[in-house]
């Protein structure tokens, strides 16, 4: 549905995007991960069209993205990362002016403002002014008015910032209609859950380049020690001991401190029963036992050598 080739563009001598490539199909959430001036925002920009790019071209179902005319742009709806309405006006004029913007006129514009005020959670609150909405009852409706036109693309650009959890949970219901409907959704976020809950596949962008291109699952085999198994011993272990541990072919770190043993291990299914086994043969006892599974930042750290919100 979405294609983007060898995107690059600088501003003076800062390179925002750096060959950034993408690609999503339709009915997938596609999310772009890295820490603040990555080039994620630059990156959508350049996909909406907001931004010509020094070199590279965007393609919507492999027709090339032209300028601010190309009724290419019909397809995509664009949720920026600043919140984009007018205050004065009410819920429901909001999205009369927009739908008006977008071509829409007469009882399809009324249809579609009253189902993304309904979707927004809105409905009760139509004639009310947009200066007294909360902060998620803005983002809300900031989401709902770049659907009005009903587009087949929908790019998000850090949708949830500043925003409580109840307003984060029900933008997070859209997102799952949207992508029901077999929306293409490009999600940027620096907020590694929230990448790990709505998206099927990631790309992790650090200082303007594409430093991975997966799965959630794919993304964690890039860490040597996907699992950490703790141990918490009666009597911690030697140094030689240790070492020993370290040799075994399912262990890829090992170290000992405060009573618990922390245990890297690539597969913990095959990992877990040879420690303990290793454990119970070297008359090492132990009272508890505790596995945690990589995260997004240790893959982030792994892949750039620095944290994500660095």
């Amino acid at each position: 549905m979405l294609e983007a080739k060898a995107l690059k563009k600088a501003f003076g001598s800062v390179k925002a995007v750096d060959g950034v490539s993408l690609r999503a199909a339709r009915g997938e959430t596609v999310g772009l991960l890295g820490p603040n001036g990555a080039g994620k925002t630059t990156t959508v920009s350049i996909v909406a069209g907001l931004l010509r790019p020094d070199s590279g071209e965007v393609l919507i179902e492999g027709r090339p993205l032209g300028g601010d005319t190309d009724p290419l742009k019909r397809q995509i709806g664009l949720v920026p990362q600043d919140v984009a309405l007018y205050d004065e006006l009410s819920a429901m004029q909001n999205l009369a002016l927009f739908g008006a913007l977008y071509g829409l006129g007469g009882a399809r514009l009324k249809r579609a403002t009253a189902e993304a005020l309904d979707l927004a959670g809105l409905a009760d609150r139509a004639k009310d002014k947009v200066a007294i909405f909360s902060g998620g009852m803005k983002r809300r409706l900031n989401i709902v008015a770049a659907m009005l036109h009903d587009p087949a693309i929908i790019l998000l650009d850090e949708p949830t910032v500043g925003v409580d959890p109840q307003s984060r949970n029900a933008i997070f219901e859209n997102l799952e209609i949207f992508k029901k409907r077999g929306k293409t959704l490009i999600y940027t976020t620096h907020y590694m859950e929230e990448a790990e809950r709505v998206c099927d596949r990631l790309i992790i962008i650090d200082h303007g380049k594409v430093v991975a291109d997966d799965t959630l699952r794919g993304l964690y085999r890039l860490v040597p020690a996907t699992n950490l198994l703790n141990v918490e011993l009666d009597r911690d272990i030697d140094g030689a001991a240790l070492e020993d541990l370290r040799h075994l072919p399912e262990v890829k770190s090992a170290k000992m401190g405060g009573g618990v043993l922390k245990v890297g291990v690539p597969d913990l299914s095959a990992g877990a029963p040879r420690i303990l086994a290793w454990l119970a043969e070297g008359g090492h006892s132990f009272h508890h036992i505790s596995s945690e599974r990589a995260d997004l930042e240790t893959v982030f750290l792994t892949l750039t050598g620095r944290k994500l919100r660095d």
